[in-house]
């Protein structure tokens, strides 16, 4: 099937693609001009159809040379075939991503047809924006604790024999808490890289997830928590489950800290089997819930995004985004909701199961 047939088998037409289109003939006149095209120039199809190309498409680049006048497609190189995906400005300063395609009769010839396609410049300014972001949020999470380390470090240093070692003991101590401050933001980072590029390497073996959920409890006891503050409640015996430890540390410590420091009251744990679906495994699932204010429900489809904080949230907003990733990585699926309690609750559900030379 040719791409001719196949076009028209699909009854494709320019107005159904996503992206603007225009198409000049081999003497630059428009005989395409798409609705798309239309939005983002505020042109009009009908007034554009027949006019040269240059017209209807005034653009210039980013120091207000004529592009046109640069590229020159009907008159420039024969060996062209087309120009690369670059930003450029429409009268009155309005940015699109423009490409175009040279289509000639021949290797060398004259170009039959020219097919430009244009983009709005929002999806990639939003992410300009969440990557200036980050960078804002890390020089402002490293701050405080290099300041910190810096400045004991300092002192100890110019006066070390006027401390006790009760005082030296306070100061190494609070360099050591920073330091993993920094260590902790670090990995962070790492895990949003990966998450984002899809290389976020998942190293499976047996994992009693009952056992992990009580070693961090009993961490946050030991680390000043109340022990009647937590309520574990586990239903029956639970199926095994092939996943990455260190990765399913981080989503518990993530989603019991959460609970600690932002809800209140009892936080809850609840661990059960999750029967097989019609297409879906046998999954073992796990909910954290607290009394605490809860989370709005006009932000809860903001909850695992980058940056969420909340209204009185410290901390990079990058945790809840990272369990999503680690929960989605294993095959798995994490919810929101609010509790009994009316506080926040935190589902997530992995498949169940061990490889067969395990059994």
């Amino acid at each position: 099937m040719d791409t001719a047939s196949g076009a028209g088998e699909l009854d494709l037409r320019p107005d159904d693609l996503p992206d603007g289109l225009v198409v000049a003939d081999q003497r630059g006149l428009v005989t395409c001009f798409n609705a798309e095209a239309a939005r983002l120039t505020g042109g009009e199809p009908d007034a554009a159809l027949g006019r040269p190309i240059e017209d209807v498409l005034p653009l210039e680049d980013l120091d207000g040379r004529r592009w046109w006048r640069i590229t020159d497609p009907y008159h420039g190189l024969a060996t062209r075939s087309g120009q690369p995906e670059r930003n450029l400005l429409l009268p009155g300063g309005r940015e699109v991503l423009v490409s175009a395609r040279y289509v000639r009769t021949r290797p060398g010839g004259p170009v039959r047809r020219l097919v430009v396609t244009l983009r709005g410049t929002d999806a990639r300014k939003r992410t300009e924006r969440s990557n200036a972001e980050l960078i804002a949020t890390v020089a402002h999470e490293l701050r405080s604790p290099l300041t910190s380390v810096k400045g004991f470090t300092a002192t100890m240093l110019d006066k070390w024999e006027r401390f006790t070692d009760e005082q030296k003991r306070l100061m190494l101590q609070t360099v050591d808490g920073d330091a993993d401050r920094v260590t902790r933001l670090i990995t962070e980072l790492l895990d949003v890289s990966r998450i984002d590029s899809g290389r976020l390497e998942i190293r499976r073996q047996p994992v009693r997830l009952d056992e992990a959920v009580r070693r961090h409890v009993e961490a946050l006891v030991n680390g000043g928590c109340p022990a009647d503050r937590f309520d574990l409640r586990v239903a029956g015996p639970l199926p095994g489950l092939w996943a990455d430890p260190d990765k399913i540390d981080q989503v518990l410590v993530n989603l019991l800290e959460n609970a600690v420091r932002h809800g209140a009251g009892t936080v809850t744990i609840e661990m059960d089997r999750v029967p097989p679906g019609r297409t879906r495994q046998e999954g073992m699932s796990v909910t954290v819930s607290d009394e605490g204010p809860g989370i709005p429900e006009e932000a809860m489809h903001r909850v695992f995004t980058r940056f969420w904080r909340g209204s009185d949230r410290g901390g990079t907003g990058l945790g809840l985004y990272i369990v999503k990733g680690i929960v989605e990585a294993h095959g798995g699926t994490v919810t929101v909701g609010r509790s009994a309690g009316g506080g926040a609750r935190f589902r997530f559900i992995l498949p169940a199961g061990t490889p067969a030379f395990l059994s």
